[in-house]
């Protein structure tokens, strides 16, 4: 019945092509138009458009303005396109000829984009040239569109290959960089177009409003649009990872260097363990004790899953079931679970390979050290597959694209235990400065769009997160490209061994293979297989990414096979040498499958581009980590036992695709609840976040910061008023002039101030007038320009660092209040309360210590000060049965009207062990304090 219906109404996406098609029409019907122009009318109208659309302040009133002028600026794109054939431009330092027209699909992915969605395109369908029309158009605004790349050497090539496009039209085109200075990044940013990294947006984003000191070291103009390439690499992949900034910890308390020896023994100490435990199981199989067998071997999984003794006696499908049947014992009752404690405190830590983590066990805690249950992190990282150690350095590897990330820390200590691992130099520990998720940061934009081979199978995600639909635009000619089916062997050894005799009968018959794998590990293995069998190759690794595009330019030639890891985001086509079509195109070979079915149909894309022949394949084995986590063992031994395999064979069917692409699926729902979390939790800390940068905007834009002193200053002297003389039956006034003294380094004693001959009012608009005066005489001699960045740089100082501290707050609470699940509450909705309540006590704290570093800081010289303002006096004010100091000239006293708040000839008495006021640093009966008082 739905397939009926299908073909006669079709599918949704269908209708929104056939609705779009009208567009396309007249887009190539405005673009014959052009035809007879010349280049100057086309740079003409854009700069006609741009001065309208500039001028319009409504975005709603913009939205419709530049939809009305879609066809005819697709077709000023299109037009000036098919005027750069055959000329040649520098791009990335190599000669490139311009050839590219947009085809009727292309125009159908810019409305797509324009419309504020993702278009799926697949690979060599030109994405690169599609995002220039919606580019233009909305640039058209003034406002600034950015173009989102997943790494630098994509936003330079396609700032400098789209820009001449670009500049041809008269628009300025700007590339963001890592490591630019600041003031050419304010250049690039003020450009009508801006290419760059995610990252590298998220941080200048960050830097201008949570570092930031003055607009004049803000580069960004704000958040249009954007157009994201790879959306599903950018906004899923990588949106388990926030973006945070972070510097030195005030105090750095790490032992890695000292636990480390200590670490490295505890893993000996496992490692002898697990393989006594085999050979006790190879035993216990020998004699019949099979259920025994099951057990140890249990065991030895929990604490070593990739022990070689464990996974080679795995290879049967006997002792798989034997193994499955112990684990199921464990799981099956509370008493079962009750002798799983017991089974892993036998060892000294057990590994959850699904969550990446390792747990201490009582029997490795003292192993460690007894005192220290808290000492011992066992990150679950493999060098050459998620970092490398490149000069003396710990350099993570993207986990998606196999490129590094130079700069780039693991928290919470995690980088500095593998660095110790690794014994290169252990960095200081980091804290938090700054932090935003990648959903949170694009939510910023007014409109977002964005592209990719892959979105389909997402498309809920983006939807729920985002409100991004996606659309697949069709290709310009048929996909010829043959997937066959997986080849699913016991063993990796087996694997690797069938993917390099398939290598090798591709390149006897002088077919190009392009290998992906999942790591450098990997890559290189396959590799030192290779020239065993002496096939020449090439690899594209985090280690030699610098030859990328000239790896990729040779990858399509007769008879090259090319070893790379993850292909996705790699941004270059792969395309065929002369008569390669012939041998059946490239062929594409998958080592094993990725976590992500969007990263392996990625890969599978390099092949069979604009209707070019090509084929692809993965091979997969039983010891892989997808198959291991993910990949119902249950199932998998029971495949082992109906097909009999022996060593070597393999199976290959449909249906046991299907099984491979579950697995992926219960990885991919599980990675998708950590990113809603990661956002659940991020949104609390992002409304936080929108006032505390809105604060500090503020704080940039205001011409006259004293009044905003002044308004601090009588919003919190009455709060303290009614705090503590309002307290019925308590009135506490020697309290309130303690505060008074300590906030604003004033000097009143108990008997200058009737407090009970006035009312609430009285005594706050008394007390907050005469702490202005007070301000104000500190100023009479500065310099006003001086005076004023002095007091931006304080105030915001202030409120960057109460900010950092209510982030390491924040991080803590979101560590702890995961325990409250234990007494049946819901952390998510702790975690909101919570820090709630933290926020608001940091913001009311946040004032009075910026009205505490205000009064106690300054420009001005001691001698110059006002007898009321006497901050290098008092460290903290505190009245006590002997005052620090008194006030002996009856002029000061706050009863008596003056003319002037700046009062002269007080006598102040200083504690003898108090810092001498004079400024030397030594105490005061040490120095000026010889005499019997000092006068100021």
């Amino acid at each position: 019945m739905m397939s009926w219906l299908l073909k006669i109404l079709g599918s949704r996406n269908r209708r929104e092509l056939r609705r779009m098609q009208p567009v396309v029409l007249r887009c190539k019907e405005a673009e014959r138009k052009l035809q007879i122009c010349s280049d100057e009318a086309l740079r003409e109208q854009t700069a006609i458009w741009k001065a309208r659309f500039s001028a319009i302040q409504s975005t709603h009133h913009l939205a419709d303005g530049l939809g009305s002028i879609l066809p005819e600026a697709f077709a000023v794109v299109k037009n000036a396109a098919q005027r750069l054939c055959g000329r040649s431009f520098a791009v990335c330092d190599q000669s490139v000829t311009w050839n590219m027209v947009h085809f009727d699909v292309q125009l159908l992915g810019g409305i797509v984009l324009h419309q504020g969605r993702i278009a799926e395109m697949s690979t060599g369908e030109g994405k690169t040239l599609v995002a220039t029309l919606p580019v233009f158009l909305n640039a058209l605004a003034g406002r600034g569109v950015h173009v989102v790349t997943v790494n630098d050497y994509l936003a330079r090539r396609d700032a400098e290959w789209m820009g001449q496009l670009y500049r041809f039209l008269g628009l300025t085109v700007g590339c963001i960089q890592h490591d630019q200075p600041l003031e050419l990044r304010r250049q690039q940013y003020a450009k009508d177009i801006t290419y760059g990294t995610n990252s590298e947006f998220g941080f200048d984003y960050l830097r201008d409003n949570g570092m930031a000191t003055s607009r004049e070291q803000q580069v960004q103009r704000g958040h249009y649009y954007a157009i994201v390439d790879e959306v599903d690499s950018i906004l899923i992949d990588e949106a388990r990872t926030p973006l945070v900034i972070s510097g030195p910890a005030a105090i750095s308390t790490h032992q890695y260097d000292r636990l480390n020896p200590l670490v490295e023994k505890l893993v000996r100490q496992q490692t002898t363990l697990c393989n006594h435990l085999v050979s006790e199981a190879k035993a216990a199989m020998e004699t019949k004790h099979f259920e025994e067998a099951g057990r140890i071997l249990f065991k030895v999984k929990l604490g070593q899953p990739r022990n070689k003794g464990l996974l080679r006696m795995m290879e049967g499908p006997e002792l798989r079931r034997v193994v499955e049947k112990a684990e199921l014992s464990f799981y099956q009752d509370t008493d079962g679970k009750k002798r799983l404690i017991e089974l892993k405190e036998e060892l000294f830590f057990t590994i959850d390979e699904q969550q990446h983590d390792a747990d201490l066990t009582e029997r490795g805690r003292n192993f460690l050290n007894p005192d220290n249950s808290d000492a011992f992190v066992l990150p679950d990282l493999l060098t050459e597959f998620d970092y490398l150690v490149q000069a003396g350095k710990v350099v993570i590897v993207d986990e998606f694209t196999g490129r590094l990330m130079p700069g780039r820390r693991w928290s919470d200590g995690l980088h500095q235990a593998v660095e110790a691992k690794e014994g290169v130099q252990i960095d200081r520990e980091t804290q938090t400065l700054a932090a935003i998720t990648i959903q949170n940061y694009f939510r910023l934009y007014e409109k977002l769009s964005g592209m990719t081979g892959t979105g389909e199978t997402e498309a809920n995600e983006f939807h729920d997160i985002y409100q991004l639909d996606v659309v697949v635009i069709p290709p310009n000619r048929p996909v010829q490209r043959r997937d066959l089916n997986d080849r699913i062997y016991k063993t990796r050894r087996e694997k690797y061994n069938a993917v390099v005799e398939e290598i090798k009968n591709a390149h006897r018959r002088k077919q190009p293979v392009l290998v992906g794998t999942a790591s450098v590990e990997a890559s290189e293995l396959v590799s030192r297989m290779l020239k065993r069998e002496r096939i020449p190759h090439t690899v594209l690794n985090a280690k030699y990414h610098r030859q990328e595009a000239e790896i990729i330019g040779r990858a399509g030639t007769a008879g090259a096979v090319t070893i790379s890891t993850n292909m996705a985001g790699r941004g270059t086509d792969i395309k065929l040498g002369h008569r390669v079509g012939d041998l059946g195109g490239l062929y594409v070979i998958g080592t094993e499958r990725h976590e992500s079915r969007r990263i392996d149909r990625q890969l599978r894309g390099r092949c069979a581009r604009q209707g070019d022949p090509g084929m692809s394949r993965f091979y997969v084995s039983f010891e892989d980590d997808l198959m291991r986590n993910f990949g119902a063992s249950e199932r998998m031994t029971k495949m082992m036992e109906t097909f009999g395999m022996r060593e070597g064979e393999e199976l290959e069917h449909p249906l046991l695709n299907k099984s491979v692409e579950t697995a992926q699926k219960r990885v991919e729902q599980r990675n998708y609840l950590i990113r809603r979390r990661t956002l659940e939790f991020d949104d609390v800390m992002n409304q936080q976040r929108e006032i505390v940068y809105g604060y500090r905007n503020e704080i940039m834009d205001a011409e006259d910061l004293r009044a905003m002193t002044f308004e601090m200053i009588n919003e919190i002297v009455p709060k303290k008023v009614r705090e503590f003389l309002a307290m019925a039956g308590d009135v506490d006034s020697l309290g309130l002039l303690n505060w008074i003294n300590t906030t604003f380094s004033l000097s009143l004693f108990p008997g200058e101030v009737n407090f009970s001959s006035r009312s609430l009012e009285e005594n706050s608009m008394y007390l907050a007038k005469h702490v202005c005066s007070a301000y104000e005489c500190r100023t009479v001699t500065e310099d006003p320009l001086e005076m004023r960045g002095w007091e931006r740089r304080v105030i915001l100082g202030t409120v960057d660092y109460l900010w950092q501290e209510h982030l390491y707050a924040l991080d803590g609470l979101r560590e702890a209040v995961y325990l409250r699940a234990f007494g049946q509450k819901d952390p998510l909705i702790e975690y909101k309360n919570d820090a709630y309540a933290m926020f608001v006590e940091m913001m009311d704290s946040t004032k009075v210590e910026i009205l505490v570093n205000l009064f106690r800081g300054g420009l001005a010289h001691p001698s110059t000060r006002s007898p009321l303002f006497r901050g290098d006096l008092v460290e903290k004010a505190a009245f006590v049965s002997s005052p620090i100091f008194s006030v002996s000239t009856p002029s000061t006293s706050l009863d008596r009207e003056q003319s002037s708040p700046c009062g002269e000839g007080s006598v102040y008495k200083v504690g003898r062990n108090r810092s001498c006021p004079c400024g030397s640093g030594k105490k005061f009966k040490n120095c000026c304090g010889r005499q019997n008082s000092v006068s100021i």
